[in-house]
């Protein structure tokens, strides 16, 4: 799964939720999907942003070692 994925999924999930369109019985699997889709996407991100940090401290550091 990527990161794609699991927003569709959630916005389906929260689709089906505001629509009434799933059962009360289902309404607690649907939000313990939801949440693992959250948890998900938020490590998802948090990496990325980690990743997008190093590159720009790298080209810093090779910016002060060209002047």
């Amino acid at each position: 799964m990527n990161y794609t994925q699991a927003i569709e999924e959630l916005e389906q999930i929260v689709q089906e939720i505001e629509n009434a369109e799933i059962s009360v019985d289902a309404l607690s699997e649907k939000v313990k999907r939801a949440s693992e889709l959250i948890r998900f996407c938020r490590k998802t991100l948090n990496s990325t942003e980690n990743e997008v940090q190093n590159v720009l401290k790298e080209l810093k550091e090779a910016d002060k070692k060209e002047i």
